[in-house]
């Protein structure tokens, strides 16, 4: 997989949700609503740094792969979670959201760990 490509597309995508949730929710969504929607972007855009990491790592690397899986569905799972309960309203969202979290977490460290074995 491109996880270069992947990590670009994450940060790209992570502006223009930065962008509408700045200016497009600002009037719809309370402050603390507007946070959390914030706080997904915000970890979005670390994955998507640590995608663009693995991506430049030029080895083969079972565990740099894994990081790069880990770090795309913790995104996916963590971010989503909180963009899901910002807009819709859903609270139960929230309960997925350390799962992603975890995720994110695993995969950073993955990233450090097949970093130290090159």
């Amino acid at each position: 997989m491109n996880f270069l490509s992947l990590g670009a597309g994450l940060a790209a995508l992570g502006v223009i949700l930065g962008a509408f949730g700045a200016h497009g929710l600002k009037n719809v969504l309370d402050a603390p609503m507007l946070q959390i929607f914030e706080t997904g972007v915000r970890y979005q855009m670390y994955s998507a740094f640590g995608l663009i990491a693995v991506g430049l790592v030029r080895t083969e690397s079972p565990l740099l792969s894994w990081s790069g899986w880990l770090l795309l569905a913790g995104t996916v799972v963590f971010s989503g979670s909180l963009y899901g309960l910002t807009l819709t309203g859903l609270r139960k969202l929230g309960m997925i959201t350390p799962l992603g979290g975890l995720m994110m977490i695993a995969g950073w460290i993955l990233l450090a760990v097949a970093a130290r074995a090159r």
